[in-house]
């Protein structure tokens, strides 16, 4: 386990979730971490990757930014940052609640353009003195459920299935080859509900990685929040929606955890 600082001799201690289900009650909202975003993503997920698969000091490239969750445990954990986001608007929020002495690099990048992101990557490299990096996070949107700017590039734009999963691969080419061999990166993604059917769009995207890129599929956790804003004081209303259709009610999110062999 050379790529964490777990101390294994005190192992019953350690309090990284190493099973396949993770209950929670409610998002972290301590600290710099607000819910302002319908994009973003509750601080426990990068938290528990971050301590699983990084040491201090080494680097996180958060791929699709967003209002910061991953940059704000980042912060805390002692590790370096690097991300990247579409949204202008959001990129400067962010900016603002960033610690001045903090090695980090965040800035607009529309990581769809090759090169772009090789210009980004670039940037980054040398500011913060390194040639790669050890950890990746992608938390993509949901195709079009929620449109995050008003740009056509903007995946959270796109309406088509294929055409989405074809751009998403796109991401991850431009992306993961500056991941370091036989480092670890996390898709956090879940399914849509579109044309009176579930579409399983997460699955749709982990096979993607699995049949375009040399890697092993290490962990599927399914992820459940009770604490969601969008069904909070709502559940008896979504429950008899349920029940008068033929229905389930959307509680999770799934979190692939891939080894990168290439």
């Amino acid at each position: 386990m050379k790529f964490n600082d777990l101390n294994l001799k005190d192992w019953k201690n350690i309090d990284i979730d190493v099973n396949s289900l993770w209950l929670i009650d409610k998002r972290k909202n301590s600290g710099k971490h607000q819910n302002i975003y319908h994009g973003n993503f509750i601080p426990q997920i990068p938290n528990q990757l971050i301590r699983r698969y990084t040491k201090e000091k080494e680097t996180v490239f958060d791929v699709f930014l967003g209002s910061g969750t991953t940059l704000f445990e980042a912060e805390l954990l002692n590790r370096n940052i690097i991300g990247s986001d579409i949204n202008r608007e959001i990129i400067s929020y962010v900016k603002s609640k960033r610690e001045n002495n903090f090695s980090s690099f965040i800035d607009v990048c529309d990581v769809t353009n090759s090169n772009e992101v090789d210009n980004f990557i670039k940037q980054a490299f040398k500011q913060l003195n390194i040639d790669s990096v050890e950890f990746i996070i992608m938390h993509p949107p949901y195709l079009n459920i929620i449109q995050f700017t008003s740009e056509n590039r903007d995946l959270s734009n796109i309406k088509d299935l294929k055409t989405f999963i074809k751009k998403f691969i796109k991401v991850v080419d431009n992306t993961l080859k500056y991941l370091k061999k036989n480092r670890y990166f996390a898709l956090i993604l879940g399914d849509i509900y579109k044309n009176s059917e579930v579409v399983p769009l997460s699955f749709y995207a982990m096979d993607a990685i699995k049949r375009n890129f040399k890697t092993k599929l290490k962990g599927i956790i399914v992820k459940n929040i009770e604490g969601n804003r969008g069904k909070i004081k709502t559940g008896g209303i979504w429950r008899y929606r349920a029940l008068s259709s033929d229905y389930y009610i959307f509680k999770h999110e799934y979190i692939f955890v891939f080894k990168k062999e290439f």
